[in-house]
């Protein structure tokens, strides 16, 4: 099996951001990293301990989102220079990982 190390990375957002789109455009067109996926969460907090969450009696528009990518770590360590300027600190983790490349 063929391995390649790869940085994973997290970027915590709420929808009242309004930073998703700005963040996948960045990530797709500007970097072109490897894979990206964005999750809508159901609920979180964070540092400030508001509760960010869906109920069955509404529809909030302002909750959690996570958009992971990963990529060579070269690359990665680029991308974050550049997010790390217009995301609040404390809402980027990253962390190594290894991709299977088959054989």
């Amino acid at each position: 099996m063929n391995l390649t190390e790869v940085t994973m990375v997290r970027v915590y957002l709420t929808e009242g951001d309004h930073q998703l789109r700005k963040l996948l455009d960045f990530l797709h067109r500007d970097e072109q990293v490897s894979g990206v996926t964005a999750f809508r969460g159901i609920a979180g907090f964070g540092r400030s301990g508001k509760a960010h969450e869906s109920t069955l009696l509404d529809i909030s528009m302002d909750l959690p989102l996570v958009v992971e990518f990963f990529d060579l770590p070269e690359k990665v360590d680029r991308v974050l220079q550049d997010l790390n300027q217009w995301v609040e600190p404390g809402h980027v983790v990253s962390w190594p990982a290894r991709m299977n490349m088959g054989e």
